[in-house]
C-alpha cells in the first residue's frame, strides 16, 4: 500500500503564563491509503494534540510546531492557511470527541452536512441536499428525509455522532482522524458507532487515525497501534505484535487495566501515580516515576525508539534488557489466558 501520510520528528509546544508546554515531542509514525492507525493513551499523553497539528487546528498565536507532516508528499506544517482550508474537510476530515460542541446548535443538520459538501464541491443545493440525505442513510438515521431538518437538540448523543461520521464522509476524503468518537456513548452505542466506522472505512476506503484511551477499542479497529506517554511514543507497532509480545512496562499497564468480561474481578488493575506535567515533565524516560522496573538509567537516560531485532514494524522505547521484557510480557499474557480458561 502507498504511504498517504507520513509523520517525521514532529513537536509541538505551547507558550502560557507558567512555561512553555511541550504537548509532542518527536512523535513519528505513517499512515497507508485504507490503513487503521490506533494512537492510545492516557488523558495528556500528546494524542489530541497530535492530530490537531496534523490538521492545523492549534492556536498559531501561542502555538510551535517544527518536524514534518508529509501528506502526499507535501508538508502541512508548511502550508499556507488557505491551502489548509482546502485540504481540512476535503481531503482529510476529522470526527470530534464532543459532536454537541462541534455541531452548530441554530442550523439544521441537513444545513450544515449540505455546507461541508459546497464548500469544496461544486454543486447545486438539490444535488447537496441529496448527498446530504445519502449520508444520512449510510450512517444509519432513521427517516433521514424527515430528520435532515432537525437541529443537534433533537438527537441522541448516539445519533449526533452518527452525523458527525457524515460529515466527516460526505467529501470521500483519503484520511479520517477520529478523536476518542465513542467516550461519551454507552458500551453498545459505543459497539455500534465502531461497526459503523469499519463498515464505512471499506465502503469509501479512507485511511483512520482513531484516538482512543481505550486499548479495547484499538483491538478492535486498527492495523497498527502507536502507543503514547508523556508526548511521546514508547511503543509502536502492528496490532497484533503490540498484543502477542508487548514490549513497553506502560503498555502492560493498559492491557492490566482492560476490563474482561471471562472472569469476575473485584477491582481493576491500575497503573499507580498520574501522568506527568508537559509543563515539567520528568527526567529521562518519563514513565519511570510510575514504573515498578525503573533504574538509575531510567531517571538520566531518555530511551530511544528502537525496533526490535526479531521485528523490524515492532518498535519500543525502554531501558530494560530483552529477556526481562519477554519474561514480563509473557507473564501477563498468561495471566490472561488462567483467567479465560
Amino acid at each position: 500500500m502507498a504511504t498517504l501520510l507520513e509523520v517525521r520528528d514532529l513537536r509541538t509546544q505551547f507558550t502560557t503564563d507558567d512555561g512553555i508546554v511541550g504537548a509532542v515531542d518527536g512523535v513519528s509514525f505513517s499512515v497507508d491509503s485504507g490503513q487503521v492507525l490506533g494512537i492510545v493513551g492516557e488523558s495528556g499523553s500528546g494524542k489530541s494534540v497530535t492530530c490537531l497539528t496534523l490538521m492545523g487546528l492549534n492556536d498559531p498565536r501561542s502555538t510551535t510546531s517544527t518536524g514534518e507532516v508529509l501528506f502526499r508528499g507535501e508538508d502541512l506544517l508548511k502550508a499556507s492557511p488557505r491551502r489548509l482550508r482546502e485540504i481540512r474537510g476535503n481531503e482529510i476530515a476529522m470526527i470530534f470527541q464532543d459532536p454537541m460542541t462541534s455541531l452548530n446548535p441554530v442550523h439544521s443538520i441537513g444545513t450544515q452536512l449540505e455546507e461541508a459538501l459546497t464548500l469544496h464541491e461544486n454543486v447545486t443545493g438539490k444535488q447537496a441536499r441529496a448527498r446530504a440525505l445519502e449520508m444520512l442513510m449510510a450512517v444509519g438515521i432513521p427517516r433521514p428525509e424527515r430528520r435532515i431538518d432537525d437541529y443537534p437538540h433533537q438527537f441522541s448523543g448516539g445519533m449526533r455522532q452518527r452525523v458527525m461520521i457524515a460529515m466527516a464522509l460526505i467529501n470521500s476524503p483519503d484520511l479520517v482522524i477520529a478523536d476518542e468518537p465513542t467516550t461519551a456513548l454507552d458500551v453498545t452505542t459505543q459497539a455500534q458507532i465502531l461497526s459503523l466506522l469499519k463498515r464505512l472505512q471499506d465502503e469509501f476506503g479512507s485511511a483512520i487515525i482513531m484516538i482512543t484511551h481505550d486499548l479495547g477499542v484499538v483491538a478492535e479497529t486498527a492495523d497498527d497501534v502507536v502507543v503514547m506517554y508523556g508526548a511521546r511514543i514508547v511503543e509502536r507497532g502492528p496490532v497484533d505484535a503490540i498484543f502477542s509480545q508487548p514490549r513497553h512496562p506502560y503498555t502492560w499497564g493498559l492491557m492490566g487495566s482492560l476490563p474482561r468480561l471471562d472472569v469476575a474481578v473485584e477491582r481493576l488493575e491500575q497503573i499507580p501515580g498520574q501522568p506527568p506535567s508537559l509543563l515539567r515533565p520528568p527526567s529521562g524516560c518519563r514513565f519511570h516515576p510510575r514504573c515498578r522496573y525503573a533504574m538509575a538509567k531510567c531517571i538520566s537516560d531518555v530511551p530511544p525508539l528502537e525496533q526490535i531485532e526479531y521485528d523490524p514494524r515492532h518498535s519500543q522505547a525502554c531501558h530494560l534488557d530483552e529477556a526481562t521484557k519477554a519474561r514480563e510480557a509473557a507473564a501477563l499474557l498468561t495471566t490472561f489466558s488462567e483467567a479465560a480458561s
